[in-house]
């Protein structure tokens, strides 16, 4: 069970509250106190600037992407990864209602559909949770599954095309394709661990 942080306080908390105290401390030491105020300045006016260009271009993927949503494609998609569902996840039992939420998580993922993607993994999670002999350890159809999600194959990387955009780039979408090598390669890999990981777990 993931235990909650002392005080409330996450190792990241603490990790930015270092960064910060010690670049006021090294400013003070140089004796230019007055550049962590402009740098805060500065920064503040380029994330606004940045997220009111994202808008636009986030609009137009996210909605088109739902637009192939509603036209099924991604249901379509996730029936032609049935066969590569039952490779990865042998336990779940065929036809549970697991199975239809993890098939369209990943759908959803490839489609760079993040929005759709998070509500149907977290549905996956907890019937995944309820199939488990032993609440307290993750099971290796869950170990699986967040391998998979975490570094799923992308078509379309909206946000960073979106990303991209704001930014001023001459060809946003030219990263479609070195996306598409990078997350293959990576759920490759992650699949190629996870199947070692379970041989082993099971004792060969």
């Amino acid at each position: 069970m993931i235990k909650k942080p002392v005080g409330g306080v996450s190792m990241l908390d603490r990790i930015w509250v270092f960064f910060f105290l010690s670049s006021i401390g090294f400013a003070l030491i140089v004796g230019r106190p007055e550049a962590v105020t402009f740098a805060l300045l500065k920064a503040s006016e380029e994330a606004v600037e940045l997220a009111f260009g994202l808008i636009g271009t986030m609009a137009f993927w996210l909605g088109l992407m739902r637009i192939a949503e509603e036209a099924g494609l991604v249901r379509s998609l996730a029936r032609a990864l049935t066969p590569a569902f039952r490779f990865l996840f042998p336990d779940v039992p065929k036809g549970d209602p697991a199975e239809g939420a993890i098939l369209l998580n990943i759908a959803a993922n490839i489609l760079g559909l993040g929005n759709a993607a998070t509500p149907l993994g977290l549905k996956a999670m907890q019937r995944l949770q309820e199939l488990n002999p032993h609440p307290d350890e993750a099971t290796p159809a869950m170990c699986t599954f967040l391998a998979v999600n975490t570094c799923c194959v992308t078509l379309v990387p909206s946000t960073v095309i979106a990303a991209r955009t704001a930014a001023g780039s001459v060809e946003p979408a030219v990263i479609m394709a070195p996306t598409f090598l990078a997350t293959l390669v990576a759920t490759l890999v992650a699949v190629a661990a996870d199947r070692i990981f379970r041989r082993r777990w099971n004792g060969g």
